[in-house]
């Protein structure tokens, strides 16, 4: 049960529909999950199986961080602002845009990161002023009820949040019969295509965000040793079962040596991990081992799983490129390492993935990704870094193609969870007449707009 309210926090809302009553929610939520810091990490690491810490600094850290972030920024980002610029025939109109909620909007959450992506999403959708329905996942019912709870006791009134049972059932039904104005939904593509079909049949909006199969690319002016550390890092964080993870590693041929003396140190020093569906481990696995009988090195070992459920993080170097570990089709803890023999090989390789959300680039030479960011497709460039910079609060994820569509966290993600409503004003003693002009006034017109096409 959770325990009585302290005096010293705010009084609570009587709901989440202005800035400054999400304010006040904010800062209470964040105050009861600081104070239930021990009680949600207990329970993630045992429906997920990773440690106490990593409960601490993937989950608890970077949502206290994006809580924070709203705190400060909502009122700006939804402030009721003037449209300014208009035409010269619109001198006696005044336009304002006003941002509304959507209304009840639906959040199908994700395993991978119980705590941290669903509060994230409860954080936006509540503070935009919106009803939320929520289906927990399956993988995770206990640490998401309780996250659900703090957020309820936080103040929210009646009926604002609601969420059904943890099953997949659950899921079909939210998507079928509940009265939604807008989706959330973070999973695989395959399913994201089920979804999105359900959305499109009722005309509901929807975010989807989607799996990636991310590169990491190491040019020939990198640092090796801490690529090697960046990726690698990146590669076993929550075992391998993050979306914007590498799932291949693209390496100019005059760096490769030197990458890969760093990064086999590393691998051998790695522990076994636990994955939370079995199937995958078994398809890491057999990954791996088609990499190899097809011409690649394993680093790391062994091969296999004792139980079905842990296994060790694995790099294939010299993998082939035809491999289908290189396609990255699969969500645990396995890593594809190629050489390439020039930057235009590494733009090629990368390009055959259909799925891009975050590409890390490791080179010394800032300039050199200005200028090459946008080759890379992804909504996320990291430079010398992996995953981890994508955590800032005000970092938008934005898939595209089969990594989803729409924005989620920071500013766009905020936002979308409104819609525009302009109101526009016209003075009472001097408006554009009705009539049609004379001929006169017409072709005056007529001369400006050419003189405009002139100066142009």
């Amino acid at each position: 049960m959770l325990q009585p309210t302290p005096t010293h926090l705010p009084k609570p809302v009587s709901g989440a529909s202005t800035p400054e009553t999400a304010r006040f929610w904010l800062k209470r939520f964040e105050r009861l999950l600081r104070g239930d810091v021990d009680h949600l990490c207990t329970l993630v690491s045992r429906e997920m199986g990773k440690s106490e810490w990593e409960v601490f600094s993937s989950e608890l850290m970077p949502l206290m961080a994006s809580i924070r972030w709203h705190r400060r920024h909502l009122k700006r980002l939804l402030r009721t602002r003037r449209l300014r610029g208009g035409a010269f025939w619109q001198l006696s109109q005044r336009q304002r845009l006003y941002r509304e909620p959507l209304g009840t909007v639906g959040i199908i959450a994700t395993w991978n990161y119980p705590i941290q992506l669903l509060g994230v999403q409860l954080v936006q959708a509540l503070t935009a002023g919106n009803r939320v329905v929520v289906k927990p996942s399956e993988h995770a019912p206990e640490s998401q009820l309780r996250l659900l709870e703090l957020a309820r006791e936080a103040g929210l009134p009646e009926g604002t949040l609601r969420w059904t049972e943890a099953t997949r059932e659950a899921g079909a039904a939210l998507l079928q019969e509940e009265a939604l104005d807008h989706l959330i939904f973070t999973g695989s593509t395959e399913v994201g295509r089920i979804v999105a079909k359900a959305c499109a049949e009722r005309l509901i909006s929807s975010t989807l965000e989607l799996s990636g199969r991310d590169s990491a690319i190491v040019l020939d002016d990198a640092d090796p040793k801490r690529a090697a550390d960046s990726i690698w890092n990146a590669l076993v964080m929550n075992a391998g079962q993050t979306c914007m993870a590498p799932r291949r590693v693209l390496v100019e041929a005059p760096m490769y040596r030197r990458f890969i003396e760093a990064l086999e140190p590393i691998v051998s020093a790695s522990t076994a991990v636990r994955l939370v569906q079995p199937q995958e481990v078994e398809r890491c696995l057999g990954l791996v081992r088609d990499a190899v009988t097809a011409g690649g090195r394993c680093l790391g070992g062994p091969v296999e799983s004792t139980d079905g459920r842990t296994m060790q993080p694995l790099a294939v170097v010299d993998c082939p490129p035809e491999a289908r570990l290189v396609e990255g089709a699969h969500f645990g803890p396995v890593l594809a390492v190629i050489p390439c023999s020039d930057f235009s090989e590494v733009l090629e390789r990368h390009a055959r993935c259909d799925q891009k959300l975050a590409t890390a680039v490791f080179t010394q030479s800032e300039g050199r990704l200005e200028r090459i960011a946008e080759d890379f497709e992804s909504g996320i460039v990291t430079l010398n870094d992996c995953v981890l910079p994508s955590g800032h609060p005000a970092a938008p994820i934005s898939g595209r193609g089969a990594s989803g569509w729409g924005s989620s966290h920071g500013a766009e993600g905020l936002l979308q969870l409104t819609r525009p409503v302009v109101v526009s004003r016209t003075g009472r003693f001097m408006r554009l007449p009705t009539e049609v002009p004379s001929d006169g006034i017409q072709q005056f017109l007529r001369r400006i707009m050419r003189r405009g096409a002139h100066r142009g």
